[in-house]
């Protein structure tokens, strides 16, 4: 986008080029708010187990959100704990004032099925197919190929940077 902002800036205002760079920065935004918009709908639905998958990571370990996206999970939880008490639950008997929402708030489903390009190839990886014998096989992910698989199967390739999701 900056790169985008700066050809804008160097070209001249009657020049074709400009408003194409108009369009493509306009494309940028789109595509970028797009997808914070939806990783932010996800910690919405999911936020108390993000979170406690944040508190469970390992020392050294990457955190899967931004400093941003960790304190808006981190308030919002807040916020509809506060909610939940002050409109529900302060109206409730005692022994039934308390909710925990990591029960009460459904996981992610981790059975998906995911679109992915492999970076590294990896070999043996073993995957489970819906078939009436339930037999588990292996198969090799070659660089550069584009695969629709499990996103349970590929979760710790995926953190390790092997595969990228598309």
């Amino acid at each position: 986008l900056s790169l985008q902002e700066a050809n804008l800036k160097r070209a001249k205002k009657e020049d074709l080029k400009v408003s194409i760079h108009r369009m493509e920065i306009e494309r940028i935004r789109y595509v970028l708010s797009s997808y914070l918009r939806c990783r932010l709908v996800k910690i919405e639905k999911f936020f108390p187990h993000v979170l406690e998958k944040e508190k469970s990571r390992a020392e050294g370990e990457p955190s899967i959100l931004s400093p941003e996206e960790f304190a808006f999970a981190k308030e919002y939880m807040a916020n509809t704990e506060t909610y939940l008490k002050n409109v529900a639950l302060k109206h409730m008997p005692p022994n039934l004032q308390k909710v925990a929402l990591l029960k009460s708030v459904p996981k992610p489903s981790l059975d998906s099925f995911v679109f992915l390009r492999v970076l590294e190839r990896q070999d043996n990886i073993l995957v489970e197919p819906e078939t009436d014998e339930q037999r588990e096989y292996t198969i090799d992910l070659e660089e550069g190929s584009q695969h629709l698989i499990r996103y349970k199967t590929i979760a710790p390739l995926v953190a390790s940077g092997a595969v990228q999701l598309i």
